[in-house]
Order: structure tokens, then sequence, then C-alpha cells
């Protein structure tokens, strides 16, 4: 199953609430932090609502 690798190259001071939670549950916690995560519907939703604050690129 292909993965997502997602990295927040925004700040997410001025955010809201929800979207700072949707950061906290992909498991980015700072700046410049690397995760890797399964590529599902419920991930693409939270990446959807923080793709301004992220660079994202699907890996095998």
């Amino acid at each position: 199953m292909a993965k997502l690798k997602i990295t927040q190259v925004i700040s997410k001071n001025g955010e809201t609430k929800r979207q700072k939670a949707n950061l906290l549950s992909l498991g980015i916690r700072k700046m410049n932090q690397t995760v890797i995560v399964e590529d599902n519907a419920v991930n693409r939703g939270q990446l959807e609502k923080v793709q301004h604050l992220v660079k994202f690129e699907v890996i095998d």
C-alpha cells in the first residue's frame, strides 16, 4: 500500500484549533518534522485541511 511523506514547512501559529488538531493527528508536532503515514481517505482528508502548511509526496 502507498504511503505519504509529509513535512510541515509553514508555522501553525495563527491557524484554527481544527487545523492544529489535524497536524497533531497526522503526527506532526514541530516545524520541518517529517512523518510517513498510510495513504487512506482519513489521512487525505486531514491533509486537505492543512495543505497550505505542509508539503507531501506519495511513496511506494
